[in-house]
């Protein structure tokens, strides 16, 4: 089983290369280089479980080649060997990620059992790290729901663009969700486990927004009594999301389009440069470029936030997905009030998916809260709809009683996971099982719809 290991030695001396390999090569594959140069190559070419590396070797050190390791080849582990060894060389070591540090004469027994236990530790953290890899692909958007092919191809683009560093602008109607797609972007993207910041541009005036970007000295203005961090330096080594960037004032934005060129600002009534990285995410339900025209917006900070752009359905370009997130919010309402509700009718769910929803997914939210909290039985009906909404389907000449008035609850009775599954059975079942057609019917990729059966097992 251990021979599934390659373990690299590093040692200018040939007798101890050559004594380490004989006793390491019954149950590792073991290469050998004498410098480090030639470990690198070795490295470059084999997938290399541990480094085992002298400290004392002519030209560059071993020191110099853990530092070049732990940086081109972070999944190696390292341990250092030396026969001068020292407290203060072990520290170091150990700072530069090296996992042990031995002296010369090596005790082969003590050694494999440090080989063994920095492997298991090793295999571990990889299988921790993939594991984490594989919930954030499969769970970075479980806030975001739907199925639509618009939802499709929003995921798809979050997916691709969530591991660069490049801005992102967000543009969508009020209540598409903008903030849950920076969110998942954020942790799907490299800097997950540092902060995720928030600023609502629109509901500060423009000195209060600057002191909050920046941050403000003590005595910069009255009022500030003490130094405060901006949300600049808050959210370093992570991101900052920029909700209603249209709403800055044209000074902000020239301070703004110095920090997103350079990473560099001073806090308001400071003259020490401060240092961020950060990846900033920008949002707004206005039409920016329509901003920029009209002089109200910086073309330059424009282009500059606009990198990659993502534009949000509104609910009504994706009513298809109507009947699952009425799902999900009866679930959470219904836990939430301790109320008996567990599904919605046929009737109910087409009248809301012939209402227009001005407020998008944020007014659907608000309305099943509504029906949940009032509801008189276990499924929510037509006439469990709210008035406001009855009132618009009439002026739009849509009668209730024109509704599908079948009792079965389209949701509520089966997961998610189920109504997808059993939505893309019947589609294959109609299609005579050509995937194709039933992916076109279903407004998916072909790939997709494999990956669902490959998760099925079908």
């Amino acid at each position: 089983m251990k021979k599934q290991y390659k373990i690299l030695i590093v040692d200018d001396e040939k007798n101890t290369r050559d004594g380490l390999r004989r006793a390491l090569s019954r149950e590792y594959e073991v290469f050998t280089a004498e410098s480090t140069v030639a470990a690198l190559h070795v490295l470059e070419e084999n997938q290399v479980d541990l480094m085992l590396s002298d400290v004392r070797m002519p030209g560059e050190d071993g020191i110099s080649l853990l530092k070049q390791v732990r940086e081109k080849h972070p999944t190696t582990a390292c341990v250092l060997l030396t026969a001068y060894g020292s407290v203060e060389t072990a520290v170091e070591a150990m700072k530069l990620g090296a996992q042990d540090f031995l002296t010369k004469p090596v005790n082969l027994d003590h050694l494999d059992m440090l080989i063994a236990r920095t492997l298991n530790h090793a295999s571990l953290q990889k299988e921790n790290e993939e594991l984490k890899r594989q919930l954030d692909s499969r769970y970075g958007l479980e806030n975001i729901i739907g199925s639509s092919p618009a939802m499709e191809r929003l995921f798809n683009v979050i997916r691709q663009a969530a591991p660069s560093q490049a801005t992102v602008l967000i543009q969508g109607g009020s209540g598409t969700g903008k903030e849950l797609v920076a969110q998942a972007m954020h942790r799907l993207s490299n800097c997950a486990t540092g902060p995720f910041v928030a600023v609502h541009c629109a509901a500060l005036s423009p000195t209060l927004l600057e002191s909050e970007l920046f941050g403000h000295e003590k005595g910069a203005f009255t009022g500030a009594v003490a130094q405060r961090r901006g949300r600049f330096e808050m959210a370093n080594n992570g991101t900052l999301f920029l909700d209603e960037i249209s709403e800055i004032d044209l000074a902000t934005q020239v301070k703004l389009l110095r920090v997103l060129e350079t990473r560099q600002f001073e806090r308001v009534g400071g003259g020490e440069t401060i240092n961020v990285n950060i990846r900033v995410i920008a949002a707004t339900n206005r039409n920016l470029r329509k901003y920029v025209d009209e002089g109200k917006f910086r073309e330059d900070l424009y282009y500059r936030l606009n990198v990659i752009e993502i534009n949000l359905p509104s609910l009504n370009e994706r009513a298809s997905d109507i009947p699952i997130l009425c799902n999900h919010f009866i679930r959470e309402f219904a836990e939430r009030n301790s109320r008996n509700v567990t599904g919605i009718s046929q009737s109910a769910v087409a009248a809301l998916q012939a209402y227009e929803w001005p407020g998008n997914v944020r007014e659907l939210r608000n309305t099943i809260e509504k029906m949940v909290v009032l509801a008189r039985g276990e499924i929510l009906e037509a006439d469990d709809v709210p008035e406001n909404i009855k009132n618009a389907l009439l002026l739009k000449g849509v009668s209730l009683t024109t509704m599908p008035t079948s009792q079965t609850a389209v949701v509520g009775e089966e997961s998610l996971a189920d109504m997808e599954k059993r939505k893309i059975l019947d589609a294959l079942n109609v299609a005579g099982g050509n995937k194709s057609k039933a992916a076109d019917a279903l407004g998916i990729s072909r790939r997709t719809l494999h990956r669902k059966l490959k998760e099925w097992q079908i």
